[in-house]
């Protein structure tokens, strides 16, 4: 049985399907899809701690469905702009979780992500897919996906 590693961005996710949708992502929906390709060895969320109760449920949610939900606190700069990103811990997890699974799920739009990818592809042999709305995600994270799955209706509440 293929084991996979997924990985989420969750303010990505968020944003995007806000932005594109004006709706949710279904991370229920999305974990038995996952589900039926192979057995989920990790799943991660990574997310920005603002601590107010509804994202308290939130989070709560995403651990019964079963997601370890790692947070970051939120920071708010003196000049008004906020700070909050999860690059370098995702990148470091995944590198990690590569050597040990046959596949890597990502959701995120991040461009960023896209020399991770072909990093984990070359060195480890992992097929490396990519959850993101069409629209708002980097060409080059798409390009350096083994598969690329558009986040459309079907996935979303």
């Amino acid at each position: 049985m293929k084991k996979i590693a997924i990985f989420v961005d969750v303010q990505n996710i968020y944003y995007t399907t806000r932005q594109a949708y004006s709706r949710q992502f279904n991370y229920r929906k999305f974990w038995q899809r996952i589900c039926e390709q192979g057995e989920i060895v990790s799943a991660t969320a990574y997310a920005i701690n603002r601590g107010d109760d509804s994202q308290i449920k939130f989070q709560d949610a995403l651990k019964h469905i079963g997601f370890e939900v790692k947070l970051k606190p939120f920071i708010q700069r003196s000049d008004g702009s906020a700070k909050g990103d999860w690059d370098v811990g995702i990148t470091i997890d995944i590198m990690e979780a590569a050597k040990d699974v046959d596949t890597v799920i990502l959701l995120s739009g991040d461009g960023d992500f896209d020399l991770l990818l072909e990093k984990i592809k070359w060195d480890y042999a992992v097929n490396a897919e990519v959850y993101g709305v069409p629209a708002l995600t980097a060409n080059s994270l798409i390009d350096s996906a083994s598969v690329f799955h558009r986040i459309e209706e079907e996935l979303l509440l």
